[in-house]
């Protein structure tokens, strides 16, 4: 019998591997998905996105609890937390996703191969061979076979940092621990203020935790715009969140009842904060430790892959995507949408390369957060004369209904000709909002057609239109 030779075979059955696996077998490809556990997913839907996500709703639905007389709704008695039915939900929500991707790699036809992909070279007449071991953790050991491909992606993803001298327990946490939590901690200290940081910590303080924040840059959420970060501080501190900017962390020692954390302030001053859990959320490194690069002109950055704008690797017909890539911002959306080039370019379809000021960067705490294009800085510093609007949701009726009026809306614009390069939103539903944003940078719309496009109302969308007419002065419910 003929040994099989795929159009593509994929490392990785996260949200970049499985959509690069869909997008192929669409293309009509012949597509093999090598998947190290026997669960297609990935971080993003077992431990990040989905699971995470699935948490912040449960605490709003309880912050709306604790104000339910505010909305007329009494004799509700004192809400209870049964968090053994909060995980329960959690997970099953996880199970019927995992189970949606099963179904559909079937609908799809595409072979599925459980074992740890390593590359073993450069192709030989055309065709890559990809070692797969098929039993042992990280597939260290059993048994092994082959997969011959024309091409090959590589989406093997990222894991958690951890601090040097550490590691993850039932008290020091990373994004994976904190999931499996049986109890809500009474405190908690997040080491790192990036999305995970905030997230974990304005969950948790929801849910009555006592929260201390220690980001080491000077501001939280630093990828984001320099007022995003110094409102949601502001509010986060006005609910009662410890946030420490500027710090250092020296030492993280176990203690009888938790973990003693010890840190530098801004100001030179040595601090000792004690909590029940420690969450080290300080970034995300690369799997590409072990995947037979050495043995191809793949070259990396930092451990991170480098690559073309369809996504292709300096060996030829070997792709890599997602959060292995270097460049690339560590979302599932930026996974799966780099997978969808790499297939089209293995397909000889028509692609556009995935472009970094085009992503949308949602952060799900309270408020949220959703931003795409430059921030005020970034724009200055590209040499755009810059022309802000700037919009707050306590002016917006809709954000009244909803008992929700903390942030705002900014727009950066090009002065010149109006261009939008830039929105960034602070307050409810900011990650659904920026959708419309994103499609006004793609497809470079100007403040002026912005401001003549009509939003429904009442809705929270009308802030963009208030913050657009911002831009020059003419903002209607300002």
């Amino acid at each position: 019998m003929a040994e099989t030779i795929y159009d593509v075979a994929i490392v990785g059955g996260g949200p970049g591997g499985y959509t690069a696996a869909f997008r192929g077998a669409e293309y009509g490809l012949k597509v093999a998905l090598i998947e190290k556990t026997d669960k297609l997913g990935g971080t993003c839907l077992h431990v990040g996105c989905i699971p995470t996500k699935a948490l912040l709703f449960n605490a709003e639905i309880w912050d709306h609890l604790q104000h339910a007389a505010e909305f007329g709704i009494e004799g509700m008695g004192t809400p209870v937390l049964n968090w053994a039915t909060v995980q329960k939900r959690k997970n099953a929500i996880i199970a019927k996703h995992t189970k949606g991707l099963d179904f559909l790699m079937k609908k799809h036809k595409i072979a599925r191969i459980e074992g740890y992909g390593r590359l073993t070279g450069a192709a030989q007449a055309g065709v890559h061979t990809v070692e797969v071991t098929t039993a042992g953790h990280d597939g260290a050991a059993g048994e092994v076979s082959q997969v011959k491909a024309k091409n090959v992606i590589l989406a093997t993803g990222s894991e958690a940092k951890m601090l040097p001298g550490l590691e993850a327990d039932d008290r020091i946490l990373t994004n994976i621990e904190i999931l499996a939590l049986e109890q809500a901690p009474k405190s908690l200290l997040v080491i790192g203020a990036g999305a995970v940081g905030v997230e974990f910590g304005s969950l948790f303080r929801t849910f009555g935790a006592e929260v201390t924040i220690v980001e080491f840059l000077p501001r939280i959420v630093p990828v984001e715009d320099e007022e995003i970060s110094k409102e949601l501080t502001r509010l986060f501190k006005k609910r009662g969140i410890d946030v420490n900017t500027g710090a250092r962390v020296e030492t993280v020692e176990k203690t009888e009842g938790g973990v003693k954390v010890t840190f530098t302030d801004a100001n030179g001053k040595t601090q000792v904060k004690e909590a029940e859990k420690v969450l080290v959320a300080v970034g995300r490194a690369p799997r590409t430790g072990d995947l037979g690069l050495e043995k191809t002109k793949i070259e990396l950055e930092r451990g991170f892959v480098k690559v073309d704008g369809a996504q292709e690797t300096a060996e030829a017909g070997v792709f890599a995507i997602g959060d292995m890539v270097a460049g690339l911002p560590q979302l599932a959306h930026v996974a799966g949408m780099s997978g969808m080039v790499a297939v089209a370019k293995i397909a000889g379809k028509h692609f556009r390369p995935v472009r970094k000021d085009r992503i949308p960067g949602c952060t799900y705490c309270e408020p949220q957060i959703g931003s795409v294009g430059l921030t005020e800085a970034q724009a200055k510093e590209q040499g755009y004369e810059v022309k802000v609007g700037k919009f707050p949701f306590a002016g917006n009726s809709k954000a009244t209904i909803l008992g929700s009026h903390d942030g705002f809306v900014k727009i950066v614009s090009d002065a010149k000709y109006g261009e939008i390069l830039g929105v960034h939103i602070l307050g409810p539903q900011a990650t659904e909002l920026i959708a419309e944003a994103v499609v006004a940078l793609e497809l470079e719309g100007t403040v002026e057609e912005l401001m003549f496009t009509i939003h429904a109302h009442p809705t929270l969308s009308e802030a963009l239109l208030d913050a657009y007419g911002a831009v020059e002065g003419m903002a209607i419910n300002a």
